[in-house]
């Protein structure tokens, strides 16, 4: 996929599942992340103190969780646009089976 590059630079959870994410752009999204917290990598961070853990990644510019869960930061720049795709997706991760 070919798309900007951005860093996140900075956060601050202002609810459960949300935080405010701020741009090397100068720019900011603040994210609902609980429609998407689906499937193998995402839905333990359904369990709101490990989602609470997450931290801003230095080497790669993206927030990042104990469990290494993470997403593209284009993807959270573009948050607005594509939140109601990325909740549809998730929901389908969790109905394929484990061994697929």
């Amino acid at each position: 996929m070919n798309h900007p590059l951005y860093d996140v630079i900075g956060f601050e959870i202002v609810k459960p599942y949300t935080i405010r994410v701020q741009f090397d752009d100068n720019t900011e999204q603040t994210i609902n992340f609980k429609p998407v917290l689906y499937g193998e990598l995402y839905s333990p961070l359904r369990n709101l103190a490990l989602f609470e853990q997450v931290r801003l990644d230095a080497e790669h510019h993206n927030l990042i969780w104990p469990n290494d869960a993470d997403f593209d930061p284009w993807m959270l720049h573009e948050w607005d646009r594509l939140a109601d795709k990325l909740a549809a997706q998730a929901m389908a991760w969790d109905s394929v089976p484990n061994n697929a």
